[in-house]
């Protein structure tokens, strides 16, 4: 079963790359992208049950990932939502656990962790 991302990432190229690589290299759907919080808000208001996976980049065109984070706490106990970002310092990991992030992964560190992450991850969907 192929697992449905949901991508919210402000650079075109960085979000190209990932839809790509996800695909390929993870087994993984990208369902829908977002590059501003209230893109993703509204995204995630009307696609309740649409993912298994939510990737969350802190910083965004306009607001920021952790709005998205605190929005997705009423999720599907099978919904998961990871932070992928270049700003992984300990605080900013901790505040992502505390919003909800099931993990964080350094964008420029850790796309092998994250591979590994998407096939814990038990997708909802045939």
């Amino acid at each position: 079963m192929t697992l449905h991302a949901y991508l919210v990432e402000d650079s075109p190229v960085i979000r190209e790359n990932l839809v790509d690589f996800l695909e390929d290299v993870a087994q993984t759907h990208v369902v829908a992208s977002a590059s501003t919080a209230d893109e993703a808000l509204a995204w995630l208001r009307d696609h309740k049950s649409d993912w298994d996976l939510a990737i969350v980049d802190l910083f965004l065109q306009r607001g920021n990932g952790l709005a998205v984070l605190h929005a997705c706490r009423q999720r599907a106990p099978h919904q998961k939502v990871v932070v992928l970002s270049n700003y992984a310092t300990a605080d900013m990991r901790l505040r992502s656990q505390q919003l909800g992030a099931d993990a964080f992964f350094d964008k420029s560190a850790e796309l092998d962790q994250l591979v590994a992450y998407c096939a814990t991850v038990q997708p909802s969907h045939g």
